[in-house]
């Protein structure tokens, strides 16, 4: 029986408009994260408030909006900055999830604290990432403020978060609550999105439109529902062997397959299940995509190269295509994927609510800190194999290839890069993981850290044991002390990569850690050159 038939029998699409928490493996889990489902209305209905909060923050001088932001609280609003950029008139949107003090140095030095408004957003309240740099960003705009600086902030919390609190005390300029019973990754349509969105002058009663109709249509079990459509064809995959889903997207509209990858990755990566997305900045040698892939397409109607995909893939490979006529549709394929993902997760009994893998990583970087254990950096670059030794540069294709050789049953490589988001170095990373999967017929999936922890990270620790991984921290010459806290933004940036690394190894999986004494371009180019080393098995 088809998967499009079982919702059906299940009344999958009924119960999941009723928020009917049976309908998934921990009601219990699942009860308190429906909070999605009507949402689009919502966000229309706040449209109009929140473009008046923006004509006021415009009007008042501010020329350039940070959003400091991890995980769910930060991937849709990337996705609309880089799609949309901002309005004539309106401040930058910066979006920095990130640990890097070469990254957040090279911003700092790029504002002006008298036009700077910081957007401290967190749904725990309690996340390190966005706290660190609100601490940085208060003594930059305490410097030249004074006593004035805290209304240079506002937050993006849930209601009795810790940071309502630490808002209040540094006299926020305004505070948003989200609605609690929405999960971070599912939280596309709230104000973790729309408040950013609404300050850049994006439309966001667009969006929520775009959303609202998708929703409705979701809503009812026809033929041309679009939430069920990919639900079922995802599972009818998922089930057939194929764990992989490739997502491929029009180059304007690249930075939404981010979010997607979080969606699927938190959601159904547990207990040993789950789906992979592989992002592809380009479609790639169809020769390369096993017999593990289904491919996703999201184009723009002029994507000449990307309509022709499907004819280049194996025809047994599935392939599912959507053609966005309009950017604002956007808010329609966030709801479409939340359905989707939501549906798939209902058809093979993976609950998709919870993250429990996320923590570990967390709790391991909280330990390193406490300790002050901060590892020391080399002036040279350090590879630590699977197995503990430690060697220079020349035994990183050694270790990578006992790795892959020791594991017959793996069938992806992820490139876990803790690295400032600068495509000047993290362009030759994706370009060789092309090359090395092509050469292996594997997938090999480049990620940003700490990014990639609150996202494809639960699949690494929960999903199936197929995955091996390259970690590469980086040494910070030029670092950002974080007032109040003992720790400096680049030892809590390799703190992270450590405690990946350590757990990682705690469940089983094979690990390269590679540190580097900087995170320059030439240090950088040396890994890609290496790993060019690495021939097909």
């Amino acid at each position: 029986m088809d998967s499009r038939t079982r919702l059906t029998q299940m009344r999958a699409v009924e119960r999941l408009a009723a928020r009917d928490a049976t309908l998934f493996a921990d009601p219990a889990v699942a009860a308190e994260r429906l909070g999605w489902i009507g949402l689009p209305q919502e966000a229309f209905d706040q449209a109009a408030g929140l473009a008046a909060f923006g004509d006021e923050v415009a009007a008042s001088g501010i020329t350039d909006v940070v959003l400091a932001g991890m995980g769910g609280s930060s991937l849709a609003p990337l996705v609309l900055s880089r799609v949309f950029g901002h309005a004539d008139g309106r401040p930058a949107l910066h979006v920095l999830d990130t640990s890097s003090p070469a990254q957040v140095a090279a911003l700092l030095a790029s504002l002006a604290p008298a036009s700077t408004l910081v957007v401290v957003s967190s749904k725990s309240g309690s996340t390190v990432e966005p706290l660190s740099l609100a601490a940085v960003f208060r003594a930059w705009l305490g410097d030249e403020l004074g006593d004035g600086a805290g209304r240079h902030f506002i937050a993006i919390t849930d209601p009795g978060s810790p940071l309502v609190r630490y808002a209040g005390d540094h006299g926020f300029l305004r505070t948003f609550l989200a609605p609690p019973e929405v999960g971070g990754r599912y939280a596309a349509l709230t104000p973790f999105a729309t408040v950013p969105a609404a300050l850049a002058g994006l439309d966001v009663a667009g969006l929520a439109a775009a959303g609202l109709a998708t929703e409705q249509a979701c809503r009812l079990d026809t033929p041309d529902n679009p939430g069920a459509a990919l639900g079922a064809w995802l599972a009818d995959a998922y089930t057939s062997g194929r764990d992989k889903v490739t997502l491929v997207v029009s180059r304007p509209l690249a930075a939404f397959g981010l979010w997607v990858e979080q969606l699927i990755a938190e959601s159904t990566g547990k207990e040993g299940a789950g789906l992979l997305p592989v992002l592809e900045d380009a479609p790639g040698d169809p020769a390369s995509h096993g017999a593990d892939r289904m491919t996703f397409v999201l184009r723009t109607p002029g994507d000449d190269e990307l309509a022709a995909l499907a004819r280049r893939l194996s025809e047994t490979e599935p392939v599912f295509e959507s053609v966005l006529t309009d950017t604002r549709d956007l808010g329609g394929e966030f709801v479409r994927w939340e359905w989707a993902v939501a549906l798939l997760s209902a058809l093979t009994g993976i609950e998709p609510f919870d993250q429990p893998n996320v923590a570990e990583a967390k709790a391991a970087t909280e330990a390193i800190l406490r300790a002050g254990a901060h590892e020391p950096v080399a002036d040279r670059i350090e590879v630590t194999g699977p197995d503990g030794v430690v060697s220079g540069l020349k035994g990183l294709v050694p270790a990578v290839e006992r790795m892959l050789s020791g594991c017959p049953a793996c069938s992806y490589l992820a490139l876990l890069a803790y690295l400032p988001d600068d495509a000047a170095l993290l362009g030759p990373l994706h370009r060789v993981s092309e090359s090395v999967g092509d050469s292996y017929g594997i997938a090999v999936t480049p990620e940003l850290g700490p990014r990639y922890l609150h996202s494809t990270g639960q699949y690494h620790k929960g999903g199936p044991r197929t995955g091996l991984f390259v970690v590469i921290s980086a040494g910070s010459p030029l670092d950002v002390p974080v007032p109040g806290a003992s720790y400096t933004l680049g030892e809590l940036n390799r703190a992270q990569a450590s405690g990946d690394v350590a757990t990682l190894r705690a469940h089983g999986r094979p690990v390269v850690h590679v540190s580097l004494p900087d995170p320059g371009i030439a240090h950088v180019e040396a890994v890609v050159a290496a790993l060019r080393g690495l021939g097909g098995r």
